[in-house]
Parts: structure tokens; C-alpha cells; sequence
């Protein structure tokens, strides 16, 4: 009888230290998994601020492209900034509804 409360005991402790091995092992790898979200999360804004600049310069060429005046292309360049200009009045107007 003593021997088997003996035994029970031993394979409760190895049972314990097994779990409290496991535990420290998890506790380890989500620290390192938390670490490489907030490196992919830094690299994710850092991403889309790169997109929102790149966009915003494509949007500048884009529109320098729209009123770039060749020679003998005036009166062209009037009309498509004309254009523009009552493109944005539109969404002005969008806006202040």
C-alpha cells in the first residue's frame, strides 16, 4: 500500500515537472510569437505608407500628365484643366451635402 502511494506520488511530480516544462516552452514560443506579430504589424504600416505615397505621386504625375501643354496645345490644356477644375467643384459639392 505504501509502495503504491509512493509510486502514485513519483508519477504525479514527473506528471508536474512534464507540464511545467510544457508551460515555460509555450510561455517562450508566444513571446516569440508576439515579438514576430509586432515586427509583421510594423512592416504591414510601413507598407501601406509606402502604397499611400506611391499613390500620391502617381496621382500627381498622373495629373501633370493631364495638363501638360505641347506646343501648340494651348487651347487643349485650357479645356482639360476646365474640365478638372469642374470635376472638383462636383465634389465639392458632393461634400457639402
Amino acid at each position: 500500500m505504501a509502495n503504491e502511494n509512493i509510486e502514485i506520488v513519483d508519477s504525479l511530480q514527473q506528471k508536474i515537472a512534464l507540464l511545467v516544462s510544457r508551460y515555460n516552452d509555450l510561455k517562450t514560443e508566444n513571446g516569440n510569437l508576439l515579438a514576430e506579430n509586432d515586427k509583421l504589424t510594423t512592416k504591414l504600416e510601413e507598407g501601406a505608407r509606402e502604397t499611400a505615397a506611391l499613390r500620391e505621386k502617381y496621382n500627381t504625375l498622373k495629373f501633370s500628365k493631364a495638363i501638360e501643354v505641347t506646343s501648340g496645345d494651348v487651347h487643349g490644356a485650357k479645356i482639360r484643366i476646365n474640365q478638372i477644375v469642374r470635376e472638383i467643384d462636383k465634389c465639392i459639392a458632393l461634400l457639402n451635402r
